[in-house]
């Protein structure tokens, strides 16, 4: 890892600081999980993408958040009867505007090949909970690995055995949840807790307590999604140290104004 990189991995253990992650992109304004807006989140200058990935029928890893395609395209049937070529015929844009009409799915090559100008950048990998998971994992981890990624990626599944897998097999970073938010939660000193690196809250579950209180165990907290400057203001009361919002412009605003004190 180079230096510029290890100073960035630091950020993410300074508690007295705050990092800010894309989630799904630019969620709020850009249809979730597509290339525009994963670009329009890089612009407004993210130090982190989220993204989400499952496979299609003729195993290849696609950027795609639900088991359907239902809600993010034009068709409809869950993700893995489509072969990506059909994926591709999808319209995962219209949905959101018509000026957004004929965007596409992404695969996960396509998306490494856009980071290539961002050297700096994080990436939180979340492998969706399925039958096929692990071997999503599998590819996935190849293929960043391949574009010299790995070093840069955190890994996160709401599957505490996919988190577990990910720990043990190929020691990397993994952000969990509390474990009433994971399936096959395991508890004890050697449970789903001690595979994670971070654990994330989402805006309706944090507290100053919880942070303090998973940080005594040595995990970082993290929080998603804080989309306003009020529920900003209330992750970082919280002592959160990273974001990852929909909308990443109220966050940012506030990363620049300490910035520039």
């Amino acid at each position: 890892m180079g230096k510029d990189m290890t100073a960035v991995i630091n950020r993410l253990t300074n508690t007295s600081s705050f990092i800010v992650a894309g989630h799904r992109g630019f969620k709020t304004c850009y249809p979730e999980n597509t290339l525009l807006a994963f670009r329009e989140a890089l612009d407004l200058g993210v130090a982190m993408l989220e993204f989400d990935l499952r496979m299609s029928k003729d195993n290849v890893v696609v950027v795609l958040h639900d088991e359907t395609v239902d809600r993010t395209t034009n068709g409809s049937g869950p993700v893995n009867s489509f072969t990506l070529a059909e994926l591709k015929q999808l319209d995962a844009g219209g949905w959101l505007g018509k000026e957004f009409q004929g965007l596409q799915i992404p695969t996960l090559e396509e998306l490494c090949e856009m980071l290539k100008d961002y050297p700096e950048l994080l990436l939180n990998v979340e492998i969706k909970p399925s039958q096929q998971a692990r071997e999503v994992a599998d590819q996935a981890i190849a293929l960043l690995k391949t574009y010299d990624y790995l070093s840069r990626c955190v890994f996160t599944c709401f599957d505490a055995a996919i988190l577990a897998y990910l720990h043990d097999e190929f020691q990397l970073r993994t952000q969990g949840f509390e474990g009433e938010m994971m399936s096959n939660f395991e508890a004890g000193e050697q449970g789903t807790y001690s595979k994670m690196w971070a654990i994330a809250f989402p805006m309706s579950k944090l507290t100053k307590e919880k942070v303090q209180t998973y940080q005594a165990q040595g995990l970082l907290a993290w929080c998603y999604c804080p989309d306003t400057e009020e529920q900003v203001a209330y992750a970082l009361e919280c002592g959160t140290t990273l974001l990852t919002s929909n909308d990443p412009r109220p966050a940012l605003n506030l990363l620049q104004h300490r910035v520039e004190l």
